[in-house]
């Protein structure tokens, strides 16, 4: 029978209490959200906190709104509320992508959207769908609150920027010309390559597309599960802005992505395979973003 080792157990009714309670227990405290992975790793003892700060009562940081320029997502929606949010649907059907392929229907209604960024998994979906719409992180702690932008959040594999005594609140996407139904000029998707319907990724891509005429304005491109440096083709997006928005540009951004990741072998696939899953799918994400931005 696996048990935890023993630990103290606070629920939060706020943000300032929770923060609160953070600085009480200090740096071996965790906060508890959907707990799918948090749970499983401390019934194994790989993690082996003081004590977990449940936030689940913090219905502050549940919502899904559009304020100004940016869709705001908080840190404790549901991944069935993102699936689900005719706003994210909206402006960025990449999360409506990326969601439907993330595990199944119990695991969405519980999961948060913070969590899963926080967990900082090498195969997280989101992380790479954030990251291709370059959205911002918004920490908290006891002084005051900080905004690092998504590509800057994952410091390694299972690491954040997120400090002792500091919780992740929101995220924040900016709305950019074009975005919304703005004359269509803007679109983006998602694609996964996995053993089964929602296991982890042997791949994926994300794509975030503008369009200016025929041509590649500025562009966003998330990759998952095949080491890419934070999440991001940053030489592939490099080499599409400013050309055309056509198969010829896609395939090259594809094969330009999939030189500069770095696959690692394991039980889901040989590091060859996962490379050319990254230029495929890669080149099928721009593809696709790029058709939803003309219509």
């Amino acid at each position: 029978m696996q048990v935890p080792s023993h630990f103290e157990y606070e629920r939060a009714a706020d943000v300032e209490e929770a923060l609160a309670l953070l600085a009480r227990y200090g740096p071996e405290a965790r906060v508890l959200a959907g707990g799918h992975s948090l749970l499983p790793m401390m019934k194994l003892r790989l993690a082996a906190p003081d004590a977990l700060i449940d936030i689940n009562d913090v219905s502050e940081l549940s919502y899904i709104r559009v304020e100004r320029d940016e869709l705001l997502v908080g840190a404790l929606v549901r991944h069935a509320e993102l699936l689900d949010s005719p706003l994210a649907a909206e402006h960025f059907p990449i999360f409506g992508d990326a969601e439907r392929v993330i595990a199944d229907p119990l695991v969405r209604n519980r999961g948060t959207i913070g969590g899963s960024l926080c967990q900082a998994d090498p195969s997280e979906d989101l992380s790479a769908a954030f990251a291709a719409v370059r959205a911002s992180a918004v920490i908290r702690n006891a002084e005051g609150s900080r905004t690092v932008p998504l590509r800057e959040f994952h410091v390694g594999p299972y690491q954040t920027v997120v400090g002792d005594g500091e919780l992740l609140t929101e995220f924040r996407v900016p709305i950019r010309p074009g975005a919304g139904g703005g004359r269509g000029r803007h679109g983006s998707a998602y694609e996964k390559v996995d053993r089964r319907a929602g296991d982890w990724a042997l791949a994926a891509a994300g794509a975030a597309i503008w369009l200016d005429g025929g041509k590649v304005a500025d562009v966003g491109i998330g990759l998952t599960a095949v080491g890419a440096r934070h999440f991001v083709a940053a030489e592939a997006e490099d080499y599409l802005r400013g050309r055309p928005a056509d198969d010829e540009s896609f395939a090259q951004a594809g094969r330009i992505a999939a030189e500069h990741c770095e696959p690692s072998a394991d039980q889901r696939g040989p590091a060859d395979y996962k490379r050319h899953l990254a230029g495929e799918l890669t080149t099928r994400a721009l593809r696709r973003a790029a058709e939803r931005a003309r219509t």
